[in-house]
């Protein structure tokens, strides 16, 4: 097993007990003028960092580059030696997945829309942890296929290297989403 592999599975079990421990903790109030937005959920107790202020704003830039499918600018938020892994799969660094993979993938979609989006995250240091839930949506080009709706989470590592905050380690996976019959 790579230090990678090691680490993002340390990463994910950070951020589902920290995401535990926040759920049984007492509600909080937020200094004046700050509040929860949709999807901007943090540990109740604290007031969010600037730290965190920007590590939001770059899982948020990815988010938002998905959605316009135009993801020309989203290497500048992946540090060169990054890691993507996807639904059980090793798609090497950030530059590999965007030629092989995402880049691709758009030139048959038509749309692509997250809904219900929930973010945690978790800094220790120069690294934050990030969980995401969502649902998303997505149709395609030619109209005869069906669209997709997919239930995912997504997994990150953010590393501080300078001032500077930037994805070192990605995971996203989905599965169907149930149906009540």
């Amino acid at each position: 097993m790579s230090f990678r592999s090691a680490l993002a599975g340390s990463a994910l079990a950070a951020v589902l007990a920290t995401s535990a421990q926040a759920q049984t903790q007492a509600p909080h109030s937020h200094a004046p003028g700050s509040a929860h937005t949709p999807g901007s959920a943090h540990t109740p107790g604290h007031a969010q960092t600037a730290d965190e202020a920007q590590v939001r704003t770059v899982v948020a830039a990815y988010k938002d580059a998905i959605t316009r499918m135009d993801v020309s600018q989203t290497p500048a938020l992946f540090w060169e030696d990054s890691a993507i892994f996807e639904n059980g799969g090793v798609e090497g660094t950030f530059a590999y997945y965007l030629e092989h993979h995402l880049g691709p993938e758009f030139t048959d979609l038509a749309g692509f829309e997250f809904r219900n989006h929930q973010m945690t995250v978790e800094i220790d240091g120069d690294t934050a942890f990030v969980s995401e839930t969502y649902t998303y949506h997505i149709t395609f080009r030619d109209t005869a296929r069906e669209p997709i709706e997919r239930r995912g989470v997504a997994t990150s590592v953010l590393r501080k290297r300078g001032d500077e905050w930037r994805f070192a380690i990605y995971h996203s996976s989905a599965r169907p989403l149930r149906r009540a019959t």
